[in-house]
């Protein structure tokens, strides 16, 4: 095994305040987490893999999970040079290294775009590019990397011995599991309009809930909805529908599509809807199925941090209660952490004019370390302050 060259920055060049300390604890993680992934490939190496693992149970106390997990990405980051180097520099956070890490066990990968990517990109940036780049790569139009996922899916529910609370845990493949979400929120928005406003749940417990009733009370079928939304584009000199995929961005190999197809709850969204009305002004106040489909197709998934958009809100951009209209571009998909950041944290939508994106950015400065800061966020109407 080849020593990594780290060197932990001493406590007397640390930068000040609590952002520059935040990013030397976040340079410090990776030139560990390098670290501690070489040692694990190189007891894996020198004994076998169940080895490691009872070593990291015993030296480290971890779980068995824990201790699998982590040996099995060790293995996987010790066969590929870029992105250890990238990691051990800082120049790639830890979770960016797992996920390329886990790509390369995948199929065939470009490490070095790869690891680029992931010196400037968000961690949902990155995944989003991963899943393009395998697709490009896999060289069947992305059908074997659907099939192995498919092959992937499981389920477990178990008694947890702390609580007593019964915990499920699941993965399904990118499809199953965006129709399960799709129909999870529609129960969650039906289980919202029937709550006394004064004594609602927490979106926790609605979702439980949610859950729940479609599992034990199928009887009660589920809400009309939004089921799953897939675009294509189309190629005019070949007369064929290309580049299939998911609302959210996941590639769909063109076989899935033609299957997918054929069934009576796909709504098909398309780049010129003329004949939906996506502008509504002040005659109501949510979204329309209509206007949640463009909103999908548009946003792909929450514009602050990136959750799924079957479980996100339509958002007005300008508030309802200040005049704002339920119209398509006065509306923006947001999760329910992110409305709460908008509402009460005085975060900000903006529009990127070139790309024609929507984020969420928080107010100047939201940690300063020194001194106030007088702004005021503005969509509070004025006339509420005096």
């Amino acid at each position: 095994m080849v020593d990594p060259q780290i060197t932990l920055v001493p406590a007397s060049t640390r930068r000040a305040g609590l952002r520059g300390r935040l990013g030397l604890l976040g340079e410090a993680e990776s030139q560990l987490e390098v670290l501690k992934a070489q040692t694990m490939a190189e007891m894996a190496r020198r004994h076998d893999t169940a080895g490691a693992k009872k070593m990291a149970r015993d030296v480290l106390r971890s779980s068995p999970s824990k201790a699998h997990h982590d040996v099995k990405a060790a293995e996987r980051l010790a066969g590929l040079a870029a992105t250890s180097e990238a990691l051990a520099s800082g120049e790639v956070p830890a979770d960016h290294a797992r996920l390329i890490a886990r790509a390369s066990s995948e199929g065939p990968i470009d490490e070095r775009e790869l690891v680029e990517a992931a010196k400037t990109q968000t961690y949902d940036e990155l995944a989003k590019t991963v899943k393009r780049q395998q697709h490009e790569l896999s060289g069947d139009d992305g059908q074997s990397i659907h099939d192995r996922r498919k092959q992937k899916r499981s389920a477990r529910l178990f008694q947890s011995g702390d609580t007593g609370m019964y915990v499920l845990n699941a993965e399904f493949d990118p499809i199953t599991g965006n129709r399960i979400a799709g129909a999870l929120a529609d129960k969650e928005r039906e289980l919202w309009r029937a709550e006394d406003p004064k004594r609602r749940r927490t979106h926790q417990q609605r979702a439980a809930d949610a859950l729940a009733e479609l599992i034990l009370h199928p009887e009660n079928g589920r809400v009309a909805g939004v089921a799953l939304v897939l675009v294509a584009d189309y190629d005019a000199s070949r007369r064929e529908l290309v580049n299939a995929r998911i609302s959210n961005g996941t590639p769909l190999p063109a076989g899935e599509l033609v299957k997918l197809a054929c069934e009576a709850d796909i709504f098909p969204a398309v780049s010129n809807a003329r004949t939906q009305d996506l502008w509504l002004g002040r005659r109501r106040r949510c979204a329309s199925d209509a206007q949640r489909i463009a909103l999908m197709v548009r946003d792909k998934a929450c514009v602050g941090c990136g959750a799924d958009a079957n479980r996100s809100f339509s958002h007005h951009i300008e508030h309802w209660k200040n005049g704002g209209k339920t119209d398509y571009p006065n509306l923006v998909t947001v999760c329910n952490d992110c409305h709460s950041d908008i509402h009460d944290r005085h975060y900000q939508v903006e529009h990127d004019r070139l790309t024609g994106m929507h984020s969420i950015v928080p107010p100047p400065e939201a940690f300063p370390d020194t001194g106030t800061d007088t702004w005021q966020p503005r969509h509070i109407n004025s006339v509420l302050l005096n």
